[in-house]
């Protein structure tokens, strides 16, 4: 029962983390809500019994990784009133892109095969911390959650290179 309100309560804490995340104006509280989103996500992997990856994603995700798009956006200096207000058609390409693009996922997800729990627990107890056991387990068992970092990653370096690019 409290594991089924620490799934909730950290549900609700990665999406409004996630909204707050896209909809503020504020790179740097954008970047602080993304972080938030990671701290959230690491608690479902810790509620899975996935101690490693919890460990792993809040290192390299919330540690290295917002560090260096921390340093980014104050390297850039972005002010305000020198960003150019995009077109309409821009924001409404982007809307039903990222609505494409959750659609393509719920289709996916509904087809992603459940592996067999003999597969899953059929090791030994010397294969415990080995490379090989942890790879089956994080492409069989937690493989959504590996795909869904994985368009996070995508994500973030489609947005690095918008803000890295020059205007010609």
């Amino acid at each position: 029962m409290s594991s089924q309100i620490a799934f909730y309560a950290l549900s609700l804490i990665s999406v409004l983390g996630a909204l707050l995340m896209v909809l503020h104006r504020n790179a740097v509280f954008s970047v602080l809500s993304l972080i938030l989103t990671f701290f959230a996500i690491a608690g479902h992997y810790f509620l899975l019994n996935a101690q490693f990856l919890a460990a792993v994603h809040v290192i390299v995700y919330a540690g290295a990784i917002m560090v260096l798009f921390l340093y980014v956006i104050f390297m850039l200096n972005l002010n305000q009133d020198a960003e150019p207000v995009q077109p309409l058609m821009n924001r409404v390409l982007s809307v039903i892109a990222a609505a494409g693009l959750g659609l393509l996922m719920w289709l996916g997800l509904g087809r992603v095969p459940v592996p067999m729990s003999d597969q899953l627990t059929s090791f030994n107890a010397d294969d415990i911390g080995m490379v090989e056991t942890l790879g089956n387990a994080l492409y069989l068992k937690y493989m959504v959650p590996f795909e869904i970092s994985a368009v996070l990653f995508l994500s973030a370096m489609v947005g690095a290179v918008m803000i890295g690019r020059r205007e010609a």
